[in-house]
């Protein structure tokens, strides 16, 4: 009888055995197999950072290594809620670039060799023109289209005659004849000169557009009177002047330091708009 005990105790210390066996060995295998689990990659690291700040003034940072341009460009245009254009070789350029806090068109400029923006004016606004389009293009392609994105269908055209039309006067009576004229404007040197003798300012605007070679579209029926003389000055300068109801379309080359006017819009009134 003692010696079946002894048996039985035994056997049960060799099971206890391989049981603690097995565990030791599938506890190392778990560790082998966690040991062997391949690490989750890191995130990869932006190729660039774009930050559009726009209080006190609107300014901009870019830093970016070897960024595809078509991808910064989309970042831009939607941080600046305006339509950015790429030239053909740009669309897959990669560029390496870093500045901070720069205003928009010295930003604009180190980003691109030709860069051309189209602007809005609200001549009732005391805020910075509005861009509407930024084209970075090739440094050997030529201008956008006019109407890439400043367009409108309607037009007023200002019809008058003078058989003398083109003649510089000869003699000292027909040159004072031209300086007594009532409404005179002239676009010398980038420079507009008006001066306008109690004159409808629908005609006035429409002499401009004749002399910018731009078109003109007159929304305003209401005719207000121009009493004024200015002398050289741009034309967002000059047009100032005249109304705040005027919207005035320009395009500035930033590579060649030119604006360019556009389109003249003379907008509703307020009380216009709200008496119909």
């Amino acid at each position: 009888m003692v010696s079946v005990v002894k048996i039985w105790r035994l056997k049960r210390t060799a099971n206890h055995y391989a049981t603690g066996t097995a565990l030791a060995i599938l506890v190392c295998l778990a560790s082998s197999m966690s040991a062997q689990k391949p690490a989750k990659p890191a995130a990869a690291k932006p190729s660039f950072v774009l930050t559009v700040k726009t209080r006190p003034i609107l300014n901009i940072s870019l830093k970016a290594d070897k960024a595809k341009m078509s991808e910064v460009a989309q970042d831009l245009s939607q941080k600046l809620k305006t339509p950015v254009f790429l030239g053909p070789e740009r669309q897959n350029e990669l560029i390496t670039i870093e500045f901070s806090d720069l205003t928009l068109e010295p930003a604009l400029q180190l980003m691109s060799p030709a860069v051309y923006v189209d602007y809005e004016i609200d001549t009732g606004s005391t805020g910075p023109p509005k861009a509407l389009g930024i084209y970075f293009y090739d440094a050997n392609q030529g201008e956008p289209p006019l109407t890439a994105v400043v367009n409108g269908s309607a037009q007023t055209f200002l019809i008058e005659g003078n058989t003398e039309d083109g003649v510089e006067p000869a003699t000292d009576e027909e040159k004072k004849k031209v300086e007594e004229q009532p409404l005179r404007v002239s676009y010398v040197n980038n420079s507009l000169t008006i001066k306008a003798r109690k004159q409808p300012l629908p005609v006035v605007l429409l002499k401009i557009g004749e002399e910018l070679g731009i078109p003109v579209d007159i929304q305003d029926q209401n005719i207000a009177i121009v009493d004024t003389e200015i002398s050289k000055l741009p034309v967002e300068d000059a047009v100032r002047q005249l109304s705040p109801h005027i919207r005035l379309y320009l395009r500035a080359d930033l590579r060649r330091a030119e604006k360019r006017a556009l389109r003249l819009v003379l907008a509703e009134s307020p009380k216009t708009q709200q008496n119909p």
